[in-house]
């Protein structure tokens, strides 16, 4: 049932209930690697309305009570960890408050909004025993910091998925695709020698060949929704004395990547461009993408929900099937010093997920 009206009894007692939750999780503190006590929060929540739940570390999962493994199955997830709280903050950040209809703390943008508008959709279709998939919650942990402890350590106990949301703010937008990230450590080699005299190789000069290279060269495919795959050097460090020709310069390129290459493609690329000897931190962070035919993408379209393309990146990174990015808050919010959601924002979070996966599986 398609909920037409924010007032609606159901939609309340969501929301009320999402409300309650977002408070706690705001007052725990749950920075990466260190979000045990928000994991147990979670686990006991879903406890108090009969969900058993699974946990590895600090990611928690649960299922839909009729799960079929004939039926195909589909991920709500988002990630309750959160970055340090920003110097300038002027309220307590793990003191939530609730003033001129926004709820401040830290974590309520990015992405506790999301993540108590997720579980209330779950709990929702958790029941139902005619859905035509499965639905797989994940609450999960190292979103912020990347780390491999996070969604990507519990893939394989969850999978085989169909496709997958995941809860970021993005004005409840839906975003088709999100660029992928690598951080190259980049070595320029060269000989030593005085500096008074005509004898050596500059690798500063050598590194600087590259660099013009890294900052000129255009990649043949361009993105409909992100443009360019973007490289940027933003680090570089060589020589450490005034009379002494650098025999080593070793520089930082941050690549921006898009759904038009995977990150290893990009890299075998850059390899047969430059001169320096390039070492990729991490090749694991690839560009995300919904297919435009994707019956989710062609039920939002009918819906009127806006897509775009997002540059920052998720745990979408590391999920090898289909996935959009979409929740309440805003983007730009987060990270930030006084960081909230307006209530009402986590309201129409709650609807819009309940609506399009309502509609989706009325259509197929």
């Amino acid at each position: 049932m398609i909920i037409q009206e924010s007032a609606s009894k159901i939609l309340e007692q969501y929301f009320n209930e999402a409300v309650v939750l977002l408070k706690d999780l705001i007052a725990i503190p749950s920075l990466s690697k260190e979000e045990d006590k928000t994991a147990a929060r979670i686990t006991n929540f879903l406890g108090s309305k009969g969900i058993a739940s699974n946990r590895s570390g600090n990611n928690v999962w649960a299922s839909n009570y009729h799960y079929d493994p004939t039926k195909p199955s589909l991920l709500l997830n988002s990630h309750h960890d959160t970055v340090k709280p920003n110097k300038g903050y002027t309220n307590d950040p793990f003191q939530p408050v609730i003033r001129d209809g926004k709820l401040y703390g830290l974590g309520s943008n990015d992405a506790g909004g999301c993540l108590v508008s997720l579980i209330e959709t779950f709990i929702h279709f958790y029941s139902k025993d005619d859905l035509p998939y499965n639905i797989v919650l994940a609450a999960t942990a190292e979103e912020e910091n990347s780390g491999k402890d996070g969604v990507e350590s519990i893939l394989n106990e969850i999978k085989p998925l169909a496709f997958g949301i995941v809860g970021e703010p993005t004005e409840m937008k839906m975003a088709v695709v999100e660029k992928g990230l690598m951080v190259l450590d980049c070595y320029a080699k060269g000989e030593s020698g005085h500096a008074a005299r005509d004898m050596g190789k500059n690798a500063i000069l050598e590194a600087v060949t590259d660099i013009e290279w890294f900052s000129n060269y255009r990649f043949p495919k361009v993105s409909d929704h992100l443009g360019p795959v973007k490289m940027t050097t933003t680090m570089i460090d060589a020589g450490y004395q005034h009379n002494v020709i650098p025999d080593n310069c070793h520089f930082v390129v941050d690549v921006r990547t898009t759904d038009k290459y995977s990150n290893s493609e990009v890299l075998e690329i850059i390899n047969k461009h430059v001169n320096c000897e390039v070492k990729p931190r991490s090749i694991r962070l690839n560009p995300s993408k919904l297919p435009e035919d994707h019956a989710i993408s062609v039920v939002a379209d009918e819906m009127g929900i806006e897509k775009y393309g997002s540059p920052t990146t998720s745990d979408q990174a590391v999920m090898d099937f289909a996935t959009f990015k979409m929740g309440p808050g805003v983007s730009e919010r987060s990270h930030t010093a006084d960081e909230y959601i307006l209530l009402e924002e986590v309201r129409e979070g709650i609807r819009g997920y309940i609506n399009l996966l309502t509609a989706f599986f009325e259509k197929i």
